[in-house]
């Protein structure tokens, strides 16, 4: 097919003063202004790629503003052609219909995916609007479909998260966990006396992962490599569980580090407990329901100890409620971050040493939600 050629865009002096008066006029718009510089620009023979790089536009702008011209004249080419009619109005019943099927799954209606795509919601609504009645959704595309679901607040294709207090006694026992705290805040600020108690909060952290490197690692060069680089592929070595309490009122972190944490490797560490603190003392416990902590083995080593221990359980699924969260929290972003070894006895030496660190300066942990409640 031979090249496309324009005839010349013959502008009478009027013309262009009609459209220099458009570029200069403060109150003309930017379309009016730009499309008005190309009509000029192609009045002096400037040829439509120069002209689409002088304006940092592209050539089919070009072309449709100046084939707009040669064909009604330069006022018409300053604004767009009349289109087709507006759409047609979508009801209420169609858009309620849109929102209802949002509003439940894809696999409700035959499809794989579990949640919806505006491609997948698009493709159901067009392959069924006839059956339905709702011929005002012929021309239904995504940005009406956007418009519905954002009007109604509905967000098919997220997914967000809650968790449900399956525990009826929620409230009661997250209100004791809080008098605790509040206790606890007060006896550190020396506004009531201090008993012979400890109050510890405990967790295990399972699934500690001991991770080889397999390539040397490559350190940080000045002005050339920034970063520390660590080849992707690694050996797994074994994982291991860090059992660990806070003292409440110290700060001090009581750690034990092994492969399991069953009723045995919990019984270990009551007694770590156990030796830790005067025997007049009574230790308070905040824990949460996993069952080794009350299990048949558990229950026998605590008959032995009269009332040394005091277990104050977290409510199911409130193990949020538990201040050892914040701190292994605070051990996965640091220490923990990244951390390669060459034995799984390194990776449980580096952990102790982690901790001894924070001890050498520590943080006395307080709870702040709620707390003004109490």
């Amino acid at each position: 097919m031979g090249k496309k050629t324009r005839g010349r865009l013959l502008l009478s002096q009027e013309d262009v003063d009609y459209l220099e008066a458009i570029i200069t006029k403060r109150s003309s718009s930017q379309v009016a202004v730009q499309r008005a510089r190309i009509l000029l620009m192609y009045n002096s023979e400037e040829r439509i790629t120069h002209i689409a790089k002088k304006l940092s536009t592209h050539r089919p702008l070009i072309e449709r503003c100046v084939d707009k011209a040669l064909s009604f004249g330069i006022k018409i080419a300053l604004n767009d052609l009349p289109r087709q009619g507006r759409p047609k109005k979508i009801i209420t019943e169609a858009r309620l219909w849109v929102l209802s099927l949002a509003c439940e799954k894809p696999t409700k209606f035959g499809y794989a995916a579990e949640q919806w795509t505006y491609s997948l919601l698009l493709k159901h609504i067009k392959k069924n609007y006839k059956k339905e009645n709702y011929l005002c959704l012929e021309k239904f595309g995504k940005g009406r479909l956007n418009a519905i679901l954002s009007e109604g607040n509905v967000k098919p294709h997220k997914v967000s998260y809650y968790l449900e207090k399956r525990d009826p006694d929620f409230e009661e026992k997250m209100a004791k966990i809080l008098c605790v705290y509040k206790e606890i805040e007060m006896i550190n600020k020396g506004e009531t006396k201090k008993k012979k108690q400890v109050t510890i909060s405990f967790d295990e952290k399972p699934q500690i992962q001991a991770l080889k490197d397999i390539a040397p690692q490559l350190m940080p060069v000045p002005n050339k490599y920034p970063t520390r680089k660590i080849d992707h592929q690694y050996k797994r070595l074994g994982i291991v569980t860090l059992l660990a309490g806070i003292d409440l009122h110290t700060g001090r972190v009581i750690p034990l580090i092994r492969e399991n944490h069953r009723s045995k490797e919990f019984i270990e560490f009551l007694e770590l407990l156990d030796k830790e603190y005067p025997k007049d003392w009574e230790i308070r416990i905040i824990l949460d329901n996993l069952s080794v902590h009350y299990s048949k083995e558990t229950q026998k080593y605590l008959s032995g100890k009269g009332n040394r221990f005091e277990f104050i359980f977290t409510p199911t699924h409130g193990s949020w409620l538990n201040l050892i969260e914040v701190f292994f929290s605070k051990i996965t972003r640091s220490f923990l971050k990244g951390i390669r070894v060459k034995t799984k006895s390194e990776l449980i030496e580096r952990i102790y040493l982690g901790i001894k660190e924070i001890n050498e300066e520590p943080v006395i942990f307080r709870w702040k939600y709620k707390l003004e409640d109490i």
